[in-house]
């Protein structure tokens, strides 16, 4: 369900060249599993001339906030710096298949997503990916399955439930061989891709960086 979002319009023109020069909506800090400070990751986004980007850490929103102060230290000397949207990866039930689901976009403090946003998965029926697409919607964002072919069950099925469920879009474009320099998976990201255009949903692309690079995982 793509409501009209900013964010919406920057994904419509997501292609397997985005990622990671132009675009990055999956990165990790050390708010989460990362290795990078946020201000680190920060800087890393601005060297590499990025356009937009959202740090998603898992289940916590931390980043944020320091993310931004130093990209506005760095705007404030000069520096062009990129866009920056808010970001998260929640754990949920699609299907009973364990998923990630990345919320961008949405309005920081926003209570609908607090209970999603204290370090660790949830339990009981807010683990469930409806209950996660509408948080994730409530507060302003939008709701995207996360790299779709990761998972015990095929990303066929498991996006036409997320469309079912009313999920803005997936993550179209990853790098499931994760090379030391991102490069999107091909086949597997084009099928994907294709999928999503057909259900008229948006794709997303993004590193997963866990490590020291920005533009590897």
């Amino acid at each position: 369900m793509v409501v009209d979002h900013p964010l919406a319009r920057v994904l419509e023109a997501v292609d397997s060249s985005s990622c990671p020069e132009r675009l990055n909506f999956h990165c990790h800090t050390l708010c989460s599993d990362g290795s990078l400070a946020p201000e680190e990751l920060a800087e890393q986004a601005i060297l590499l001339g990025l356009d937009h980007f959202a740090v998603t850490d898992h289940h916590s929103a931390r980043a944020f906030l320091p993310v931004q102060r130093h990209l506005d230290r760095q705007q404030r000397q000069g520096r062009r710096v990129p866009r920056l949207w808010s970001g998260v990866e929640i754990s949920c039930l699609l299907e009973g298949c364990l998923v990630h689901v990345l919320g961008l976009g949405f309005e920081h403090d926003h209570p609908a997503l607090a209970p999603y946003l204290e370090g660790r998965a949830v339990v009981g029926p807010a683990l469930q990916a409806g209950a996660v697409c509408r948080a994730i919607q409530t507060s302003g964002g939008l709701a995207l399955l996360a790299h779709p072919a990761r998972y015990r069950l095929p990303h066929q099925p498991l996006i036409t439930a997320a469309a079912a469920l009313g999920f803005d879009g997936a993550e179209a474009f990853y790098d499931y061989e994760q090379k030391a320099r991102w490069q999107a998976s091909p086949g597997i990201c084009h099928s994907i891709a294709a999928q999503l255009s057909r259900l008229g949903l948006l794709s997303s692309c993004g590193t997963d960086t866990h490590g020291l690079q920005l533009q590897g995982r």
